[in-house]
């Protein structure tokens, strides 16, 4: 079905690897279309409780295909607009999956790279990964990615990012908060591997919610009305079987009914 990806199946957890290792996983119209189909198809797969995007070979990727940019270059404004819309989209489709997803990490993952990286729930880069929002050097801005970006290293570091195009090593990703782990590259699937374990243990149906919750508060007054919301939705995910179901078996002393 896919030319440019291929979905591993793992019991619970799928993987998304982007496939196209001899231009480091360089995304294009194509890619981009596969992307955003292969997020809905997963997140509407009840089979899959956690998603993970990886990249084939030595680089996770490196950002836009040169040639795909050069298309751009001479499109229309109402071309660019509408070719612009579709990677907006597609990492807008990865970042609002109602399930966990990590981003699985090496090598190269500049500009949309950098942007795919942020636009999962968490991330996970081995010690040789390098990061940039290297737009401005093309003389062009890091615009569809500067939402999920910014929500991972806030508008401190972007100033400074967006405008200076440095390399951003993996411990500086880490310490900035692009990243949550940073590991030898040997060592790289154990760690997703512990993180995966870790997520599926949890309610599926109570991280969905969290997830809902997250977007809900991030960022608003607290105050009578989002004390308010925050206590609807705790009463409103107490009344669910999922959560009747964790309480009693964490009282009984059994498994729940998600791992079963």
């Amino acid at each position: 079905m896919y030319e440019t990806l291929e979905i591993e199946r793992a019991g619970k957890l799928a993987t998304i690897w982007m496939n196209r290792p001899a231009v480091f996983n360089a995304f294009d119209e194509q890619l981009i279309a596969e992307l955003a189909t292969a997020c809905k198809e997963l997140d509407a797969d009840p089979t899959v409780r956690v998603v993970v995007l990886g990249g084939r070979g030595k680089h996770f990727s490196a950002g836009a295909d040169l040639n795909w940019m050069k298309r751009a270059s001479q499109f229309t404004h109402e071309q660019n607009l509408d070719d612009a819309r579709k990677f907006a989209g597609m990492l807008r489709t990865l970042s609002q999956m109602s399930k966990p997803t990590i981003a699985r990490v090496q090598g190269a993952a500049l500009g949309g790279g950098t942007g795919l990286t942020a636009a999962c729930d968490m991330a996970v880069a081995a010690s040789d990964a390098v990061f940039s929002t290297s737009e401005v050097r093309f003389g062009i801005i890091p615009s569809a990615i500067s939402p999920y970006v910014l929500r991972a290293i806030g508008p401190r570091h972007a100033l400074r990012y967006f405008q200076s195009a440095e390399r951003i090593g993996a411990e500086r990703a880490l310490a900035i908060g692009l990243v949550g782990e940073v590991v030898p590259v040997e060592e790289l699937d154990a760690c997703v591997g512990q993180l995966v374990d870790a997520l599926l243990a949890g309610g599926p149906l109570a991280q969905k919610a969290a997830k809902e919750l997250i977007a809900a508060v991030d960022g608003q007054k607290i105050d009578e009305i989002i004390s308010e919301e925050t206590a609807r939705r705790i009463a409103r995910q107490r009344a669910t079987d999922e959560a009747r179901d964790g309480i009693a078996s964490f009282l009984e002393k059994r498994t729940p009914a998600w791992l079963q």
